[in-house]
């Protein structure tokens, strides 16, 4: 007698068309609307956080010292997300305590919980954002101007928050290169004057940079000023 074949899992499709029960469709759209924003994550972190500023400041000193790829981009990336863990961390407890646990426990419905996680990012993005980029963004959609920051809307409220970004992130760069150039031209009249004129003056300032960033303890230094930048 031959020996059974082993069962095979069966799946079934069922369409309906009957009407469709509301509950279950806004749980469903709730759903969509949750997968769309763990998809739209990274940017969100690029963003409407603290990460731009630390991740070009920290490229910015890597190339004022010269040191090639060290540290990695790996650490620098790293490095530059937890700190926006850690600078971030006031208003998103706001948000957890205002908005995510009482929707989680069903007090409050989706969209009220999205308007209230809102308000403190908005709050945040308000306080590093230049009057001047906001006046660009509306010149450019032709909105016409707000009276007061509620009317200003969170889609020319986040590209605004991120050219201030950028800005200050190319300033404190700027103010970082500095004492690094000095060192490179001062090895570069020194060597100059010597007759060494086939030596590359980076590769001989190189050694006295990483030992003048040890010695001020450069990364506690660039760290705090950064932390504080946001305070």
């Amino acid at each position: 007698m031959a020996a059974d074949g082993p069962n095979l899992p069966s799946l079934s499709m069922q369409l309906s068309s009957g009407p469709a029960e509301p509950q279950k469709v806004a749980v469903a759209l709730e759903i969509m609307a949750l997968l769309t924003m763990l998809s739209m994550a990274p940017a969100f972190v690029l963003t409407v956080t603290s990460f731009t500023r630390i991740i070009i400041v920290f490229h910015f000193l890597r190339q004022a010292m010269g040191t090639q790829q060290m540290p990695p981009n790996q650490v620098l990336a790293s490095l530059a997300i937890f700190m926006t863990v850690v600078i971030m961390m006031p208003t998103g407890r706001t948000i957890n305590d205002t908005a995510l646990q009482p929707y989680l426990n069903e007090e409050i419905g989706y969209g009220e919980a999205l308007e209230r996680a809102e308000t403190p990012l908005r709050t945040f993005l308000f306080k590093h954002t230049r009057e001047k980029d906001l006046s660009v963004f509306f010149s450019i959609t032709g909105l016409e101007r707000p009276q007061n920051k509620d009317e200003v809307p969170t889609m020319i409220l986040v590209p605004a928050y991120l050219i201030s970004e950028l800005k200050t992130g190319f300033q404190i760069g700027f103010l970082i290169y500095i004492p690094f150039l000095i060192l490179d031209m001062v090895v570069a009249s020194i060597l100059l004057s010597m007759g060494m004129m086939m030596l590359p003056p980076v590769m001989v300032s190189l050694p006295f940079k990483i030992l003048l960033f040890v010695m001020v303890d450069g990364w506690n230094l660039i760290i705090g000023s950064l932390v504080n930048s946001f305070v």
